[in-house]
C-alpha cells in the first residue's frame, strides 16, 4: 500500500554516542544494512556517440504507473547495488515515486565501448537521458538525487542548466564541491583506507580498457604500471584527466567542483552535508552567500559520507531518506 508524500514525521537528526563517529556513520550501512528486495527492468540506453548507459527501473513501480520520477546518480565506483541507492529506491517507491537508477559508463558491470569512461563534472551524458526521460513522461514530475560523485556531478548540471532547467527538484548529498581539495584529504589519515578501497576499484576498470583499447599509446601509461597509482592525484593525472581532454588532474578539478556553479541554480535543491564528512574538509561546504536561493543547505555536525543514520547500532534509522522524501513533498 502506497504511503501518503503528506504525511511524514521525520524526527531531528540525533544519533546515538557511538553513531555520531564519523567513520561508523561511513562505514554502518556497507556493513550492515540488509539488501532490499528489488528487481529491475534493465535499459540499454544509447548515447549520440554510441555509447551506452545501463538504467535500472524497479519492476513494481515503473515511470507509467507513478506520480513522479526520481533520477539517482551513484557515487565513484557505485552502482544500483550501493546501499544508498536501494535504500533510497525502496523509499521512494513507498510513496509512489518511480526510482530510476543512471549508471555511468562502466559502472553497472559492463564495460563501455569507448576508452573514456565518467568523472565527477561529466554531464553530458545524464543531461541526454534526462531529456529523454522527460519527452518520455512529460506529465511527470522530474526529481534527481546524487551521492558524493554523483551529487557534485548533479550540482554542476543545475548550475549550468540555470534558467533553462527542466528538473523539478534535486537533492545533493555529500558532494565533493571542491574537488582539489577532497583529493588532498583523501591522502591524509583514515581517509587513506577509504581512497585505497576506491582506487582498488578504478584500477581494476582502467585494467580492462587495455584488452580492448591501446591505452598505452591514448594515456603514456604501461598496464603494468597501473598498479602504481596510489592517489587520486594520480589516477587522475594519468587517465581521467588525460582521456577526457583535461591539460591535468588539477585543471580537471578546478573546471569540474560544483561550488563555483552554485550561484546559478534555479531548480529548487536541498544539499545535505555533514561537518564530520571524512571524504573533505569542511571548507567545502558553501555559505549561504555562495548559493542561490533556490537552494536549501542542511549542514549537520554530524553524518560522515553518505550516513546520516539516526537511532543507535541495534536500532539504526536511516534519517536521510525520510529527509529526502519531506522535501521531494513540497513538489507536490
Amino acid at each position: 500500500m502506497k504511503k501518503s508524500i503528506n504525511n511524514i514525521n521525520i524526527p531531528p537528526f540525533k544519533p546515538s554516542k557511538i553513531l555520531k563517529n564519523r567513520h561508523i556513520q561511513t562505514l554502518y550501512a556497507s556493513f550492515f544494512r540488509k539488501d532490499f528486495p528489488l528487481e529491475y527492468n534493465i535499459e540499454e540506453f544509447t548515447l549520440s556517440d554510441g555509447d551506452f548507459l545501463d538504467i535500472y527501473y524497479t519492476k513494481d513501480l515503473l515511470p507509467d504507473d507513478a506520480e513522479a520520477v526520481c533520477v539517482i546518480f551513484h557515487g565513484l565506483a557505485g552502482s544500483y547495488k550501493s546501499p544508498y541507492v536501494q535504500g533510497i529506491s525502496y523509499e521512494l517507491k513507498q510513496y509512489g515515486i518511480a526510482p530510476v537508477v543512471m549508471h555511468y559508463r562502466s559502472t553497472s558491470g559492463r564495460d563501455n565501448r569507448y576508452p573514456q569512461t565518467y568523472h565527477s563534472g561529466k554531464t553530458d551524458d545524464t543531461l541526454e537521458f534526462l531529456h529523454e526521460l522527460k519527452s518520455r513522461y512529460p506529465d511527470k514530475k522530474l526529481f534527481c538525487t546524487g551521492y558524493s560523485l554523483g551529487a557534485n556531478m548533479l550540482l554542476k548540471l543545475l548550475g549550468e542548466l540555470g534558467k533553462a532547467s527542466f528538473i523539478d527538484a534535486a537533492i545533493a548529498v555529500s558532494a565533493p564541491m571542491n574537488l582539489e581539495t577532497c583529493a588532498n584529504i583523501m591522502q591524509k589519515g583514515f581517509s587513506r583506507i577509504y581512497q585505497e578501497h576506491l582506487l582498488k576499484e578504478l584500477r581494476a576498470s582502467l585494467e580492462l580498457k587495455y584488452q580492448k583499447h591501446d591505452m598505452q599509446k591514448l594515456i603514456g601509461l604501461k598496464k603494468e604500471d597501473i598498479k602504481n597509482l596510489k592517489t587520486f592525484w594520480d589516477f587522475d593525472e594519468a587517465y581521467t584527466a588525460k582521456i577526457h581532454g583535461f591539460s591535468s588532474a588539477k585543471e580537471y578539478y578546478k573546471q569540474c567542483s560544483s561550488k563555483q556553479f552554485l550561484h546559478n541554480i534555479t531548480t529548487p535543491t536541498l544539499i545535505i552535508h555533514a561537518q564530520d564528512d571524512p571524504f573533505m574538509h569542511p571548507s567545502v561546504i558553501p555559505s549561504q552567500n555562495e548559493v542561490s536561493s533556490s537552494v536549501t543547505l542542511d549542514i549537520l555536525p554530524n553524518g560522515g559520507h553518505v550516513g546520516f543514520i539516526n537511532g543507535s547500532l541495534l536500532k539504526p534509522d536511516y534519517w536521510l531518506e525520510k529527509r529526502i522524501i519531506t522535501y521531494l513533498s513540497n513538489s507536490f
